[in-house]
């Protein structure tokens, strides 16, 4: 690959500059000729007021951007391969989308006096223009990404596997303003600019067809859209409101609803019964681990495990120990009330508490309280050979 330097002032890099606000992409810039986020490229990220407006105030403080890195296409216009934050975030102050703070007053570009106005558009941004294979363009953009915010995986994938069907996927999963998306986020952690949602979306059909995310997004890089995605997407996404019909809990965001949606779509599911024990359980001081509640639903409600049960406390089993021993001293039987219900050796043997494990007299799956009064101590061998009665 080949490289060339050449200097370009912010005037012309934003000529003709535009912006979809919709996707939160920057198009084009030097006048049509340069495409600002191709679709390698991550979403732009830096409109958050800081780091936007970090860019201007360096500017107008003199400093530097940086280098930046053209591609050369085939037809002789140039891809943004490196810099694409900083000339959206020049585009779009430049163009009024966004105000700074400068002498303790906000300003747009429009109300800034006219030195200050030509400082911006007369700094010369240093820009090398690549040219090489699409391999060498891919492997060049994977290579400079070593400074600002780094490239996420999914932001990578995007770079090496980019195409039609990338372009539609990032479409869909990657705007932030879509009306779906509020609801999407309801069940998947993450930023859509930052391909969070896309990257759930990938993993879900990946792992439905027991291949990698890389190996799905390569069989179908040059697919025309992304039909099969958000198919797969929408029936797992229909198949939670379906089943969960409450309003999403915040444990709700993040589980991995593709693996649950492959375990156990094919059950049938009250959604009133199953509304009641989420609610149930989400109320009993006895369950720690709320994000398991769902999970444990699903499956019937058997692994206690996924919801991490309270155990009874030890001033609590201490108690319980005391009063079993005193009345069991005092009976003459074990203070084991199975061992004292058979005849064997040890039917008035008298336990240490460091011999006996603590139970719930009624099964906490039956509705039995982790507390003193459903509190009971069994020598180990009976509590470990029970079960829920």
């Amino acid at each position: 690959m080949e490289a060339e330097l050449q200097q370009y002032t912010v005037a012309e890099i934003v000529e003709g500059f535009q912006y979809n606000e919709l996707e939160g992409k920057g198009l084009y810039g030097l006048n049509g000729q340069l495409t600002i986020q191709p679709e390698y490229q991550r979403s732009y990220i830096y409109g958050d007021g800081k780091k936007d407006v970090a860019v201007i105030q360096s500017l107008l403080k003199g400093y530097p951007l940086g280098l930046i890195y053209f591609s050369v296409t085939d037809d002789g216009h140039y891809e943004v391969l490196d810099g694409q934050q900083r000339i959206t975030s020049l585009g779009r102050f430049v163009t009024g989308r966004f105000a700074i703070v400068h002498d303790g007053n906000e300003q747009s570009f429009g109300s800034l006096p006219k030195e200050l106005q030509d400082k911006i558009m007369d700094s010369e941004l240093l820009v090398y223009k690549c040219t090489g294979t699409e391999s060498e363009i891919k492997q060049w953009f994977q290579t400079i990404n070593i400074a600002g915010i780094p490239l996420n995986q999914q932001e990578l994938l995007n770079a090496i596997y980019s195409g039609p069907f990338v372009t539609a996927a990032k479409k869909v999963f990657s705007n932030s303003k879509s009306s779906l998306m509020q609801k999407w986020l309801s069940y998947i952690k993450g930023d859509p600019k930052r391909q969070d949602v896309l990257a759930e979306a990938l993993k879900w059909v990946a792992e439905s067809q027991e291949i990698t995310v890389d190996a799905y997004m390569a069989a179908h890089r040059h697919d025309a859209d992304c039909g099969e995605l958000r198919a797969y997407f929408d029936e797992v996404i229909n198949w939670i409101d379906h089943v969960f019909t409450r309003s999403p809990d915040p444990e709700m965001r993040g589980q991995p609803w593709g693996k649950f949606y492959e375990t156990y779509h094919h059950q049938h599911y009250n959604a009133s019964d199953v509304d009641e024990a989420v609610q149930a359980l989400r109320d009993d001081d006895s369950v720690r681990g709320q994000r398991g509640i769902y999970e444990y639903v699903l499956g019937g409600q058997v692994d206690t495990q996924l919801i991490d049960v309270r155990i009874f406390e030890t001033a609590t089993k201490k108690q319980a120990y005391k009063q079993q021993t005193d009345a069991a001293k005092a009976a003459g039987v074990s203070n084991c009330s199975v061992c004292a219900s058979v005849s064997n050796a040890n039917q008035t043997r008298i336990y240490r508490i460091s011999e006996m494990e603590a139970d719930h007299v009624t099964a906490w799956s039956r509705g039995g309280s982790t507390s003193i009064e459903n509190c009971e101590m069994l020598c180990i061998s009976h509590n470990r050979a029970k079960g829920n009665r």
